[in-house]
């Protein structure tokens, strides 16, 4: 008796879609189950060289929440190359002026970093408000 390994074909790869809504949710959390559903390990079909994730759409992302005081404490950090060129902000800073970015640097430090991980970011669709262009897709709530 001879039981093969299952590998799935790029070709056969079907990505569907998923909403998410971020409304009193906390960032950590729902950044891991994002990052899971964008890789696909939720597929009984999961193979790790190959692209098999799918799109989420995630909406009201102005309104994650954050634990303790982290809206003050957590820093982000981001270089120019440039002498003098560290640029920092906490958590509180970003929200005011880019709130989807929490949750885009949120997930992005949850993949891999392969040659996969700008693919799969490019699945992720996030946006402050309730309103998304995305209803054609038909958009399958996220448990």
């Amino acid at each position: 008796m001879s039981s093969r390994t299952f590998v799935l074909r790029k070709e056969d790869a079907k990505h569907e879609w998923f909403i998410v809504d971020a409304q009193g949710q906390r960032l950590g959390l729902l950044a891991a189950r994002i990052a899971q559903v964008l890789v696909g390990k939720h597929k009984p079909t999961y193979t790790p060289h190959t692209d098999d994730g799918d799109h989420v759409v995630v909406i009201n992302a102005d309104q994650v929440e954050l634990s303790g005081a982290k809206w003050q404490q957590k820093v982000y950090r981001r270089h120019s190359g440039y002498p003098g060129g560290l640029r920092e902000e906490t958590a509180q800073e970003v929200r005011e002026r880019h709130p989807e970015r929490l949750i885009e640097m949120a997930v992005r430090g949850m993949l891999a970093p392969n040659k996969l991980r700008a693919v799969r970011l490019n699945r992720l669709k996030v946006y402050t408000g309730a309103a998304h262009p995305h209803s054609g897709q038909n958009p399958q709530p996220l448990a």
